[in-house]
């Protein structure tokens, strides 16, 4: 099979793609922008580990060049997209809007336009917890209504959703839509609270903390996000033979099309994420707590089941484990 990956150079393409290559039986070619969103230097070391693979092919695209888009598409004939490549951050979305029309709106729908023209079996996309906005029914569910995002990414994510339903009822495309809930992990990104809480804690700097430390994620571990993109890749929707357009589900449709959550299903407090930093470390941290900011909710929290049904997987991976494995990697990266 020939699998693309966009985003490749990113904490998950980097982790989907170097798993899949382990696999074997699978040519993965990997597109990339390598951005400054955060530091370059990261993202290459990734794929420098990801050259070493006989079957990986890299192109440096951004995906929001349609004729890039086009020819690579008109030129390999991929079996499956994985489409992971997006302008991430809540917060920085505020500020610059423009990157994300540019990057989840017109490069989704340029990765769409490819897909529909070039017989792709399956199109997987990244969404996000972020689109559950101001929702406050836990845990949160594919089937809730989420039309009240908070922040531009959140809405870009849930555009992206409704642009990859359109496509799957019009041209009969296969998409599934991921929302990840919070991913952590070694090689994970430098803007992230892991990254940002470790460095401040070695460097013996304050730590940040937001609403004043009332808040509380799903933390998901990167090997539980990849294990279930792969499972998702070989499991392509068909149409559901009980939607209602009366009582419509959000998670499926009549056409072949789906959402899964990947979560942990286990939210934890951000203090006692904290902990189990300073447990890591064997130091303690100095807080700085701070005032919710624009954008953010106070808490994440992931039903599963239709995930557990569907591909008989659930992330299960214990946030005192995936914070000591980053520990160690973040400690034997940074010397």
């Amino acid at each position: 099979m020939k699998i693309l990956i966009t985003g490749v150079a990113g904490f998950i393409g980097y982790y989907l793609a170097d798993r899949l290559l382990k696999d074997g039986g699978h040519i993965v070619c990997g597109v990339d922008n390598l951005n400054d969103y955060y530091d370059t230097t990261l993202k290459k070391n990734r794929l420098s580990n990801l050259k070493k693979h006989s079957d990986f092919e890299f192109k440096l695209i951004n995906i929001a060049d349609r004729n890039k888009i086009k020819e690579l598409f008109e030129n390999n004939k991929f079996d499956y997209v994985v489409n992971l490549a997006a302008q991430a951050g809540v917060r920085y979305s505020i500020e610059n809007p423009s990157s994300y029309i540019d990057s989840n709106l017109v490069g989704f729908g340029n990765i769409l336009e490819g897909c529909r023209h070039t017989g792709v079996k399956h199109l997987v996309y990244a969404s996000s917890s972020s689109v559950y906005g101001l929702n406050t029914l836990m845990p949160f569910s594919v089937r809730h209504n989420v039309d009240h995002p908070i922040s531009l990414y959140a809405a870009s994510k849930k555009a992206n959703e409704l642009m990859a339903h359109t496509y799957s009822y019009l041209y009969k495309l296969p998409t599934t839509g991921l929302r990840f809930f919070t991913v952590y992990g070694p090689w994970g990104r430098p803007d992230m609270a892991l990254f940002l809480f470790t460095k401040a804690i070695l460097n013996n700097e304050p730590i940040k903390v937001f609403n004043n430390g009332e808040m509380q994620r799903d933390f998901t571990y990167i090997d539980d996000i990849v294990e279930g993109v792969i499972r998702v890749i070989k499991n392509i929707p068909m149409s559901n033979p009980q939607w209602s357009s009366e009582a419509p589900d959000p998670s499926s449709s009549c056409a072949p099309y789906k959402l899964y959550n990947i979560g942990n299903n286990k939210p934890v407090a951000l203090m006692d994420f904290v902990k189990a930093i300073e447990k890591a470390l064997g130091k303690k941290a100095v807080v700085e707590f701070l005032p919710l900011q624009p954008g953010d909710v106070v808490a994440t929290y992931a039903d599963v089941n239709d995930l557990i049904k569907d591909t008989g997987f659930k992330p299960s991976t214990h946030i005192d484990e995936g914070i000591h494995n980053f520990v160690l990697w973040y400690q034997e990266y940074y010397g």
